[in-house]
């Protein structure tokens, strides 16, 4: 996640000397440039960050789902067992 970090302000650097050079006005223009992609770059790491914390709430599932399967199994055994069990003590209508 370090290196996703390193790379998103690596890019942020790219696109204000990007905009530098494709600017020859004045510092105005440069500055409302350099914050345009200022904020692209924000919401990109935003959607990074969410990305990333939807994919360890996934492997925390898997997870879960992996070390909790077999009691669940045994559990949905034991319930078809007495189920049948009261329905053998249930009178026929």
């Amino acid at each position: 996640m370090k290196a996703s970090l390193l790379f998103l302000l690596a890019c942020t650097a790219v696109l204000a000397l990007g905009a530098r050079a494709d600017s020859a006005e004045e510092p105005k223009a440069l500055v409302q440039k350099v914050q345009e992609l200022a904020q692209k770059a924000t919401a990109m790491a935003k959607d990074t960050f969410s990305r990333v914390r939807e994919s360890e709430a996934a492997q925390q599932a898997r997870q879960w789902l992996s070390e909790n399967a077999e009691l669940a199994r045994q559990r949905l055994l034991w319930l078809k067992e007495q189920l049948a069990e009261l329905l053998k003590k249930t009178p026929a209508a």
